[in-house]
């Protein structure tokens, strides 16, 4: 138990960082589902690829959203 606590403290350091790493693997994911969904649908429908376009972005405007606040987070809460 007390060798978890060491290496726990030793992280302490660096938790901003840790804390983005985490915030990233969210919209990293979605951005993949968001494009992979978005092939598959202009597959099926070439002509509906301006209205399939807009959503895509849409949708990657919102995940990227989620990026940028897991970066500030740290420095907003930061000691």
């Amino acid at each position: 138990m007390s060798a978890a606590i060491e290496l726990a403290a030793g992280v302490s350091g660096s938790l901003g960082s840790v804390g983005y790493g985490l915030a990233a693997i969210g919209p990293g994911i979605g951005v993949g589902i968001i494009f992979g969904n978005g092939t598959q649908a202009l597959a099926r429908q070439p002509e509906a690829a301006g209205l399939i376009r807009a959503n895509q972005i849409l949708g990657f405007a919102f995940c990227e959203a989620l990026a940028l606040i897991g970066i500030v987070m740290p420095f907003v809460f930061g000691r």
